[in-house]
Formats: C-alpha cells, sequence, structure tokens
C-alpha cells in the first residue's frame, strides 16, 4: 500500500511557516488547494505526491480569528482516513526565535494540539524556533559562515530550553525544539538556511519508518539549502541512517547498524562521498538517488 505523510504547521503570524515549507520541500510542483470543509476551509493544503502539508494561518492577530483557527486545526485533527487511522502524522509548530509573547502558542498546545493527539501528542509535535538570525536583532550572526557566534548559539540554546520548559509547565509534554533559520530572497538581499538539516532530523524521528521515503522524495534539492548546520556531521549522519535505514538499503549494502553509514559515507573524502551515496541507495530508483547527491554528494 503506498504510504502518505500529512504534516500540519502552526505559528503566529510572521514566525515563517511559507518559508520553512519552500526551504525544506520541493514546492515548485505543489498542488494548492483549500480546506474542504467549510470548518478547514481557512487552513492551505499542498499536495507533493504522497506528501501533503497543510499550512495554517497566522495566531495573533486577534481573540475571535485566533479561536476561528483553533476550531479549524481542531477539526482538522479530528478527521480520519478509510482505516480509521488519523490523517494528520504530525505538528510542527514554528514559532519566531525573536519574540517573547508565546500565549497563544502555549494555549493551543494545551487546548487544541494534545487533546486531539492524546497519548501520542509527545511522539507527533515538533517544535521550530524560525528566524534565529534575528533573535538578538540581528547582533552576532555571522553573515560570512551564516552561522550564529557563540554569544547567539548560548542565547539560542537558552531560548530553546525556555520554551521547553514552558509547554511542559503548561501541557506536561516533553518536546524537542530546534533553532533553525530557514532563509530569505528580498530584492538584492539573500540568507541561506541555517540548520534545516537539524530540523529535518527530528521531523524524520517524528515520522513513522515507513513513511519517511515520502518526505525524501519531495526535498528540496538546492544543497545550498543544507549546507549550514551546527554539529553538521551528527546531522548529516543521523539524517542518512534515518533515510537509508527507513527504506531497507543499509542491510541490502551489507552494513549492520545505522551508525555505520554514516561513519562510511563521512568518513571517505569529500570528492567520492557521491560515488557511496550513489552505491547505497541504488536499489531505491533514480528520484531519490539524484535528490541524495543533490543534498548530500
Amino acid at each position: 500500500m503506498e504510504e502518505n505523510v500529512n504534516l500540519l504547521l502552526v505559528g503566529a503570524t510572521g514566525s515563517g511557516k511559507s518559508s520553512t515549507i519552500n526551504a525544506m520541500f520541493n514546492m515548485q510542483v505543489a498542488k494548492v488547494g483549500v480546506g474542504v470543509d467549510p470548518e478547514t476551509a481557512c487552513i492551505e493544503k499542498y499536495e507533493l505526491g504522497g506528501l501533503t502539508i497543510w499550512d495554517t494561518p497566522g495566531l495573533g492577530d486577534g481573540v475571535e480569528r485566533d479561536i476561528e483557527i483553533a476550531t479549524a486545526i481542531k477539526a482538522k485533527l479530528a478527521e480520519t482516513d478509510e482505516d480509521n487511522r488519523q490523517v494528520i502524522d504530525m505538528v510542527l509548530i514554528v514559532l519566531d526565535a525573536s519574540t517573547k509573547d508565546l500565549a497563544a502558542i502555549y494555549t493551543l498546545a494545551n487546548e487544541v494540539l494534545l487533546p486531539g493527539l492524546g497519548d501520542e501528542a509527545e511522539q507527533r509535535i515538533l517544535i521550530g524556533l524560525n528566524q534565529s538570525d534575528m533573535a538578538m536583532k540581528g547582533r552576532h550572526w555571522n553573515d560570512a559562515s551564516n552561522e550564529p557566534d557563540e554569544v547567539l548559539k548560548d542565547f539560542l540554546n537558552r531560548k530553546a530550553e525556555s520554551v521547553r520548559q514552558r509547554i511542559q509547565e503548561n501541557t506536561g509534554l516533553d518536546l524537542k525544539v530546534v533553532c533553525y533559520c530557514a532563509g530569505y530572497t528580498e530584492e538584492d538581499d539573500q540568507r541561506s538556511p541555517y540548520n534545516l538539516m537539524k530540523l529535518l532530523h527530528f521531523i524524520l524521528r517524528h515520522t513513522p519508518t515507513e513513511k519517511r521515503l515520502v518526505l525524501v522524495e519531495n526535498l528540496n534539492e538546492d544543497s545550498e539549502n543544507w549546507a549550514h548546520n551546527d554539529d553538521d556531521d551528527d546531522h548529516r549522519t543521523t539524517v542518512l541512517d534515518d533515510i537509508l535505514f527507513s527504506i531497507g538499503v543499509g542491510l541490502d549494502a551489507g552494513i549492520e547498524t545505522g551508525g555505520e553509514i554514516g561513519d562510511f559515507l563521512l568518513g571517505l573524502p569529500g570528492k567520492v562521498v557521491g560515488g557511496a551515496v550513489g552505491s547505497v541507495v541504488g536499489a531505491v530508483g533514480g528520484a531519490v538517488s539524484q535528490i541524495l547527491f543533490n543534498i548530500f554528494g
């Protein structure tokens, strides 16, 4: 049976939900629609083959509007497929790393997401702190290397921990928080994404193993989007592990553990990494192999 993945994005106005999905996925081929029911009509629907992304309107533009959005999210979480399984696989909460007012998000998590996802909520919700480059009003960001300096890294780590603790205090959930920058292009000004590989790592970890290939098939193939990360090798290794072992390639290649795949690939000189990826993933077909070449090769 063909697997499908449904990803729901929620967040405040201006947090960068759209820029996040544009940076991560091949949105040029996405089919755009809206919720089919009146209750969910305010939610935009993007279809990329077996991947469906549900992008909700931004919170924080008024109490009545927030209630309307929360109602639509609750209705979407209640939807089931023909096998009576919940349609939404996971929820990505996108926050602005520079904001201090997260009351609307805490309320949504406590009153809508937690009841809507039930006992699996902790495994199916991920928080992304976007716009990390502007977390300290643009200070302490190294434009040349496209990464935060040590001062900003420390600030972001403390911010992520604060958000994690406040969510836990409000909901009882211990959720993973990832700091990243989705990047942007504005006339002559451009910033490449940062920590997108780390965000992908945790999205994959929150996605059922049998469905991970659907995400891989729809990733943005621009290697620059994946090039700048904290602890580069660690994220590259874990993402490769998740991708290759989820589709059974590790065993086909005679590699017995997930960690060996990353060690095998990342231990090779840069010029032959692409060839190594190709030899390992050849069994999954040209399209997926090309995407992995573009991202990792």
